[in-house]
């Protein structure tokens, strides 16, 4: 069976699922449209699909994937913006309650980064290297012999300092009607990590 041939049979799986035997669920989502309270900022990577991973229905969760899950700065230029433009929907629109930066071990665009940091230019490759630049200060900080974990753990607290340069999602937190969170998922150990913000550090969740 060819891959796209697989990705069909999968599909007739979810048809048979939610259409013929949960009609009422598409039938809701439909009329009433999407009310999700949880937008996930996830990576791009085949193997962590948050909805997967976090075992959500459909409608559940509103979700943002992008090279290692980085979160810009606020930043209104009139330029392309795809994660920005994604937040504010989720945030302004959908009135979701919860951001949750989600990352995890391995992550092939934080070795770009780390990469990039250590002063190869990635040629080649146009978009890539501009692109992992935004958790720049994730591996400029961080001791030289440091593992790829200990990135990808500093690059999630820099997005979850830049989400607090959206004033709307800075006045969502300030007023009480959204929290935002930074998990790492570690693929070796199937372990769920979350950031503390009053220790600096993160805690296994499960």
């Amino acid at each position: 069976m060819s891959a796209i041939d697989q990705l069909v049979s999968g599909f007739k799986v979810f048809k048979a699922r939610y259409y013929e035997h949960r009609p009422e669920l598409y039938a809701s989502l439909r009329a009433q449209g999407q009310t999700p309270e949880v937008l996930v900022i996830a990576c791009s990577d085949s193997r962590v699909d948050p909805a997967i991973l976090l075992g959500a229905e459909p409608g559940e969760l509103f979700v943002i994937r992008n090279v290692a899950n980085l979160v810009p700065p606020y930043q209104p230029d009139g330029r392309h913006h795809g994660t920005s433009a994604a937040l504010e929907f989720g945030v302004r629109d959908l009135e979701i309650r919860h951001v949750i930066v989600l990352g995890h071990s391995g992550c092939g665009g934080i070795q770009a980064l780390r990469r990039c940091c250590a002063g190869d230019p990635l040629r080649g490759r146009e978009f890539i290297g501009p692109w992992v630049s935004v958790g720049m200060r994730a591996c400029e900080a961080a001791p030289a012999d440091a593992d790829s974990g200990t990135i990808e753990r500093a690059a999630i607290e820099i997005s979850l300092e830049n989400l607090s340069t959206f004033p709307w999602i800075a006045a969502g937190v300030a007023e009480g009607r959204l929290a935002i969170h930074g998990w790492w998922f570690d693929l070796q150990k199937g372990e769920l990590w979350s950031y503390d913000a009053a220790t600096k550090g993160f805690a296994r969740l499960v």
